[in-house]
């Protein structure tokens, strides 16, 4: 993080703008709209700039103080920035905007040069306005372009009606603070109102019926501290990698989560959007290496609800398509814990997309299976007959070790052993690998290229079809067969 995002109260409080045209308009509007009191530095400024701060084009011509100033002259020195917090400088002239920027500086005065990022000490973010709801977005001055973008569509996700809700929290947040003097009840307390009917009632307009409720809810916390304590588990399915995979209600209830429990195929750019007070506790197992038992999961998972803890478990792929999510599930049932299953991406799908092989495709493949590519002591058990029909495509989930025998027992079955494989190494992630060849020569070209066991093997003559439909970046690797 370059810089750390601050919001700053300018109530009142004295800010110098260096400039007068539709730039230093622009900030003005933003300077005006936090309450700031603003000082135009300028020989000249644009009547729409005047007309916004009330000013009608000439400094001050007595009466009542005006909350604005026009110093209808260019910038001579720091004198012009005396009693300041605050100078942003909207100039053409770049020579003035570093002399601007420099005295500020050294005056210890937070200074803001428009389009000029090495010259700022703070940088202005793209805003999403749902007063007292605030949102910024920043790019340490890298993009501003994409921030705006970032705003736009955060501003489509965000109704106006928020800031109607974020004002009702206000407005009772002293109440439930005496109410609630547990600050991790009073969390959860507001966790449930903002999530739940009563945030829709205010958002439909309904705030005196939605305060009834509220305090009859705060009532009964007050009887009863541990009506709120009943713990969730949450199956969630993280997808195969890239976290935009992600669901939105996934990320909402990772991100409601007090604890989070993941494997290795889980990336680490998901389980950081979990919350940063969660506890995130590693239960990863690999081939051969089972370092948290399944049944110690689903114990810990019971364990962890039954202490009144929302439990978030991070599955990579899907939870139901080999994630053993129904055995976890399952003893949360028999002890009627409360648990909700959020589907995800899984890995034969993600993975086939960003490789560019369609997994049904018209004139190659009308079926796709999936199957289980580990070894059992050293065999792979399945109904090999079954398989050999070319227009159906095969999909290997924790198949690598297993290459060779799943290649040879297709051929010996009476596939031909030029039916074109690949095998997708960490699929969606910036390091994928797509690795080509056919059932006699994939084992091979593997060998030779070694890839991580966070693979999977599909199977069919939708393979050749990855040559014409992905789409590499300069740093997407590929070997070919």
């Amino acid at each position: 993080m370059e810089s750390l995002p601050l919001f700053l109260k300018l109530r009142d409080t004295p800010v110098v703008l260096v400039g007068g045209g539709q730039v230093a308009t622009r900030k003005a509007r933003l300077l005006q709209a936090a309450g700031a009191c603003i000082t135009v530095v300028a020989p000249q400024a644009c009547s729409e700039l005047l007309a916004l701060l009330g000013l009608q084009g000439a400094e001050e011509a007595g009466g009542e103080q005006p909350r604005h100033h026009w110093r209808a002259f260019g910038y001579e020195g720091v004198q012009h920035l005396a009693g300041a917090r605050l100078v942003v400088v909207a100039t053409p002239n770049r020579t003035l905007n570093a002399v601007v920027s420099a005295d500020a500086s050294a005056a210890g005065i937070l200074v803001n040069v428009v389009d000029s990022p090495e010259l700022c000490t703070f940088i202005f973010p793209a805003i999403v306005d749902r007063s007292p709801l605030v949102i910024a977005i920043g790019s340490n001055g890298a993009s501003p372009v994409l921030a705006r973008q970032l705003r736009r569509r955060i501003e489509a996700m965000v109704p106006a009606a928020y800031g109607r809700l974020a004002t009702f929290a206000r407005a009772l947040r002293a109440t439930v603070a005496r109410a609630l003097p547990d600050v991790e009840h009073r969390r959860r307390f507001w966790e449930q109102i903002i999530e739940g009917p009563i945030a829709t009632q205010v958002l439909n307009g309904r705030e005196e019926e939605a305060k009834s409720r509220l305090e009859a809810l705060l009532a009964q916390q007050q009887r009863n501290p541990k009506s709120l304590n009943q713990g969730e588990v949450y199956l969630i399915g993280a997808g195969p990698g890239d976290p935009d995979l992600m669901t939105f209600k996934a990320l909402r209830l990772l991100q409601s989560a007090d604890v989070v429990l993941y494997d290795r195929l889980v990336s680490p750019a998901i389980t950081d959007l979990a919350r940063r007070d969660a506890e995130r506790i590693y239960v990863g197992k690999q081939r051969s290496d089972h370092s948290v038992p399944q049944a110690e999961i689903n114990q810990r998972l019971l364990d962890l609800a039954r202490e009144g803890h929302r439990v978030a478990r991070l599955k990579g792929g899907d939870p139901f398509i080999f994630g053993r999510g129904g055995e976890e599930i399952e003893l949360l049932a028999r002890h009627h814990i409360p648990f909700q299953v959020v589907p995800g991406i899984t890995a034969a799908s993600g993975a086939a997309s960003y490789a560019g092989i369609p997994l049904t495709h018209r004139e190659h493949a009308q079926s796709v299976r999936f199957v289980a590519g580990y070894l059992k002591d050293d065999r792979l058990e399945h109904r090999w007959q079954e398989f050999l029909s070319p227009n159906e495509t095969l999909v290997f989930y924790m198949g690598l070790a297993a290459l060779e025998v799943i290649c040879s027992q297709l051929i010996a079955h009476g596939r031909s052993p030029q039916t074109p494989v690949a095998v997708i190494e960490r699929a969606t992630l910036p390091e994928q690998r797509v690795i080509t060849g056919t059932l006699s020569s994939i084992s091979d070209i593997v060998a030779a290229s070694r890839p991580s066991a966070h693979t999977l093997i599909i199977i069919g003559s939708v393979v050749d079809l990855q040559t014409q439909l992905a789409w590499f970046g300069p740093d997407t690797p590929q070997t070919p067969g």
